[in-house]
């Protein structure tokens, strides 16, 4: 692991579990503060904070923002900013996910996953990205999917909002550009997380299938490795976009999916 991340403090929204989780723990293995937020049983939580504080000697804090709610998600960014001088890395990995034909999409499911998948992405951006130009060095990545690059049927919402977090990226690398500040979209394939374990269990019901066969013939086919990606492996990509040798990567969408893109 990259240890150029001491003293550096690293927000990651949806990191009680899954990816997030994966990728708070990669940074404070690097080095770096962390301040988790997500959902969960709060003794779950904090076993997981103090863990990471016990294993890397580091501080971790938790969150509990909303992430539909604008107001608590600021008050994150502020006390995360007023605890530790500033918010030198940003991580937008929370998402959720509802799989069904759109024309019998309900719109209550369309509006939370654009909600927490894109717009609190914003909310966050906008409220951490002074204090790193105040510093004048930043890093901020977004868990986009490979559903940011290419679409599949029944996913509207999902496809929608992560279209929109790799456009998002591209326009704030431009416009900090010249801040010592990166911004990038992570574009996973599928990863066994607790989300995509959710989707499938959806994607049996929506395509009256057993789930084994859901795994292998819808979710694993368009990944020519056949082979879900490792967490490990988006921690390791998050980690080496907050270093040095990656000042140079702005404004890109860096696929990690088996293939699956190059198609």
């Amino acid at each position: 692991m990259i240890q150029g991340l001491k003293e550096k403090t690293a927000l990651i929204t949806g990191s009680t579990s899954g990816i997030g989780l994966g990728i708070a723990q990669a940074l404070a293995a690097s080095g770096a503060n962390v301040v988790m937020n997500g959902l969960g049983n709060a003794g779950d939580i904090e076993k997981i904070r103090t863990g990471i504080e016990k294993d890397h000697g580091v501080r971790a804090l938790y969150h509990d923002a909303d992430m539909t709610k604008p107001a608590q998600i600021r008050d994150m960014c502020t006390k995360a900013a007023s605890i530790f001088g500033a918010v030198d890395i940003l991580v937008n990995n929370a998402g959720i996910q509802f799989v069904s034909p759109i024309q019998d999409f309900p719109e209550d499911k369309w509006n939370a996953i654009l909600s927490i998948n894109l717009t609190s992405a914003f909310h966050t951006i906008k409220g951490c990205v002074g204090g790193m130009r105040s510093k004048g060095w930043g890093r901020i990545i977004n868990v986009a999917s490979a559903h940011g690059l290419v679409a599949s049927p029944f996913k509207s919402a999902y496809i929608a909002a992560k279209h929109g977090l790799v456009g998002l990226t591209k326009t704030v690398a431009l416009e900090t550009a010249k801040d010592r500040i990166t911004c990038n979209a992570i574009c996973p394939g599928y990863v066994l997380t607790p989300l995509v374990e959710g989707q499938i269990r959806d994607q049996a019901k929506a395509h009256n299938l057993p789930e084994k066969e859901v795994v292998e013939k819808i979710m694993l086919d368009p990944q020519p490795t056949k082979k879900f990606v490792q967490i490990d492996d988006v921690a390791a990509m998050a980690v080496f976009l907050c270093s040095d040798a990656a000042q140079g990567i702005t404004g890109t969408a860096l696929p990690i999916d088996g293939g699956w893109t190059a198609r």
